[in-house]
């Protein structure tokens, strides 16, 4: 495994991972290339227009795009990232929600009511794995351990499951009150946590629910498409056959940035740049476990 250190930073320049951008853009890259030597070889050995100085000003254009299409990429790319973070925020909020509920619960009820431990345990962890499926609308069985309980029925997929979840446990700790298991404030703090859970689900499906403009980001990928059309023509006869690789690296440049901001924009997808939900629900079911099962 490659260590993820400054020193070694040569390693990230040479090492291809399957979300590279190097390897999705490799066909365009190669079909830029052709046609930019197309482009060239005309102006130089046929149309001759260095001679004629009919190009000789299309430079002074990519100047002056070069700054507004550069300013457009960075606010594409913030805005992406700032999607991703704040989906990132949310489920290292809901980590410590569920651990912070499963602690209140493990110390307020009796040491005796095991079975009402068992209960919360199993719909805590249980919570993030249906969050999961809610916002990646997987259709497919979860990754978890969902052993029967008799107090837990099965949920109604068609409706809004991490809701059911927490409908259902907020019911059993207003049961748990009406049978004097615990106290009016504790009922107040619990109620509390669950209203951070609904707090977290919402903020994910808000990110969800709202994506980039479409308008947006397909005159983003317009403008850079007709901006490396028409660079060969402006470059050829200064570069000659140099203009081949400028051309493809400037394209390199412009679609890997458009391609990460399109990648981590929807944070809660499978791709290899998305948040591990996955693995965070599994901690979570782990933490869950742990508290619960301590003496």
């Amino acid at each position: 495994m490659i260590s993820y250190n400054p020193k070694n930073w040569l390693t990230f320049i040479f090492r291809f991972h399957k979300a590279d951008t190097v390897r999705l853009l490799a066909p365009l890259m190669l079909v830029i290339a052709v046609y930019t030597f197309l482009v060239s070889y005309l102006e130089l050995h046929y149309m001759h227009l260095a001679e004629k100085g009919i190009v000789e000003n299309i430079p002074l254009m990519h100047n002056l795009l070069g700054f507004a299409i550069s300013m457009l990429l960075v606010f594409r790319t913030n805005t992406a990232y700032d999607r991703w973070w704040e989906g990132r925020r949310s489920w290292g909020a809901l980590v410590n929600s569920s651990r912070n509920l499963a602690i209140k619960i493990n110390a307020f009820l009796p040491a005796e009511d095991t079975q009402s431990r068992a209960f919360f345990a199993k719909l805590i962890s249980r919570f993030a794995f249906e969050l999961q499926r809610h916002l990646q609308k997987e259709s497919t069985r979860l990754q978890l351990d969902v052993q029967p309980h008799p107090e837990i029925p099965d949920f109604d997929t068609s409706k809004h499951v991490p809701v059911q979840v927490m409908s259902l446990m907020t019911s059993r700790i207003n049961q748990l009150y009406k049978q004097n298991k615990i106290t009016g404030d504790q009922l107040i703090v619990l109620n509390n946590e669950i209203q951070s859970f609904m707090d977290i689900c919402g903020a994910c499906e808000r990110i969800k629910n709202t994506p980039i403009p479409f308008s947006y980001s397909s005159f983003i990928k317009k403008f850079i498409f007709f901006y490396i059309m028409t660079l060969p023509f402006g470059f050829a006869f200064k570069l000659g056959y140099l203009n081949i690789p400028v051309v493809v690296f400037v394209f390199y440049v412009m679609a890997s940035l458009e391609l990460i901001a399109e990648e981590i924009e929807d944070p809660f997808g499978s791709d290899a740049n998305d948040l591990p939900l996955q693995r965070i629900s599994e901690n979570i079911q782990r933490n869950v476990n742990d508290i619960f099962s301590t003496e």
